[in-house]
């Protein structure tokens, strides 16, 4: 039970050291909800379980109970909690009854015989302890801490055979075959443990994104579990793939609100897109060249010189009727903000106008120093996240020119035209919304986000589908 439950978790998978921008907590209702999912996703798979075999020996009998399966099994839910004792869960069933069927062979000297039995074991208690933590890789880890399995009574019957004359032998080693039952249940916890570890070190935690840049989803340090959820830090950086360094600043802390109301709750911080923004700045990928072709016709504005001409009178005078480009960039690494209901973005740009000759090659204009304030909101509904934006503020300076000075106050006025067409492109866009990301096995329900003073927080429940087919 106890495997199953760490990995429903992970279907969704603070801390010491560095600072996590990335949090996920499984409150304990999400914790209940996996085990209400995995006692019955054991309840299906116990009737395809073949048991050990069970052999021993009887005065000078000796005795092999073999293709041994589950016929038929009570299982009452389990009980599954938070176990702060060793940062890990503990898990216990009560009252479990397991009616099997199997073959049955004696050998006495050269004297062998077979047949078939059925054993029912009636009150079986087992209580597993599994401790979280992590690897030098930054995986999750399991451990197993504690297993125990206790059977009440068992009752075997054989058939065929010389069965008449083994039967009564029954009460010699019924205490036997209880050890064996018991021992190989914590066997089988402890492996399942073991298997659930090697799937976990083989996980990734960095992702490529596109072909420069891998996400960094590795813990931070350990698991940090109390009485009522746990909480898993991880990294939550965007790294260049050629060069590993860090951005000039640090993941601050932050403190996920208390959600027991839902099963899940994952915080990510501003810290996080702005590491992708660093990433995008350093690699001069923040830009983009702008032709009079890319300007739509009814727009009052386009690039040549003799269309400048009322914005910067000399334009056309020293270059007339020739094309324009615009080199638009970032002179400044952007940078969002979370505030309390609130996502603000503040990009410092530049802009390069080039004339192009007739030759192709191109003439510098002039360069001015473009400053804008944005700010949105974002919000979940149904399975889509959606948004809007606002133009806060945009100012245009000049840099520098080689056309001589000129005023920018009335090509400030067209280029907010320009934004706010932009930004009504932009809106229409994000009030459709994006659809939120499916796992193969599990999706969110009732989620909700909000916007706190430096991170974002999601809540939601989860709807887990797990198959034999689909989920092992």
């Amino acid at each position: 039970m106890l495997p199953l439950v760490v990995a429903v978790l992970m279907l969704v998978s603070t801390t010491c050291g560095e600072n996590p921008a990335v949090q996920v907590v499984l409150n304990n209702k999400g914790l209940q909800y996996g085990k209400h999912v995995g006692a019955g996703w054991i309840q299906d798979r116990l009737k395809l379980i073949s048991l050990p075999e069970i052999s021993g020996k009887v005065l000078d009998v000796h005795y092999a109970l073999s293709g041994i399966s589950i016929t038929q099994c009570d299982f009452p839910e389990p009980s599954v909690e938070f176990y702060q004792n060793i940062t890990g869960f503990k898990t216990s069933a009560s009252g479990l009854s397991v009616a099997l069927a199997g073959e049955w062979t004696t050998r006495l000297g050269v004297i062998h015989d077979g047949g078939s039995f059925t054993m029912a074991i009636f009150s079986l208690d087992v209580t597993s302890a599994v401790e979280m933590g992590k690897d030098a890789d930054g995986h999750l880890s399991v451990t197993s801490q504690h297993c125990d399995a206790r059977v009440g009574d068992v009752d075997v019957q054989f058939r065929g055979g010389a069965s008449w004359i083994f039967q009564p032998f029954v009460k010699y080693f019924k205490g036997r075959i209880e050890g064996e039952i018991e021992s190989s249940l914590c066997s089988y916890v402890e492996g399942s443990i073991a298997n659930l570890e090697s799937h976990l070190q083989a996980m990734n935690v960095s992702f490529e994104v596109g072909q420069d840049f891998t996400f960094d989803l590795s813990l931070t340090g350990a698991p940090v579990i109390d009485a009522s959820s746990m909480n898993l830090g991880l990294k939550g950086e965007f790294y260049d793939i050629k060069s590993h360094t860090e951005p000039p600043f640090v993941s601050k802390p932050f403190t996920m609100p208390q959600q027991p109301g839902y099963m899940l709750s994952a915080g990510l911080s501003e810290f996080t897109l702005n590491s992708y923004l660093y990433r995008l700045f350093s690699a001069g990928l923040l830009q983009v060249l702008i032709t009079d072709s890319m300007i739509p016709p009814s727009f009052p504005l386009h690039l040549n010189t003799s269309s400048m001409g009322p914005y910067i009178p000399q334009l056309p005078k020293l270059f007339p009727d020739l094309l324009m480009t615009l080199l638009v960039y970032a002179g400044e690494m952007p940078m969002f903000s979370f505030q309390p209901g609130v996502v603000k973005l503040d990009f410092q740009g530049a802009v390069k106008a080039f004339a192009i000759q007739p030759n192709g090659t191109q003439t510098p204009l002039f360069k001015l120093n473009a400053d804008l304030q944005s700010s949105g909101k974002v919000w979940i509904d149904g399975d889509r996240l959606k948004g809007s934006m606002t133009m806060d503020n945009f100012t245009l300076t000049l840099a520098s020119s080689e056309v001589g000075t000129f005023q920018t106050v009335p090509l400030e006025k067209l280029t907010k035209t320009g934004l706010k067409l932009g930004f009504a492109k932009l809106n229409t866009e994000l009030a459709n919304g994006f659809v939120l990301p499916r796992m193969k096995h599990a999706e969110l329900v009732n989620t909700v986000l909000g916007v706190e003073e430096g991170f974002i927080a999601i809540s939601s429940d989860a709807k887990v589908s797990l198959t034999d087919r689909g989920f092992n």
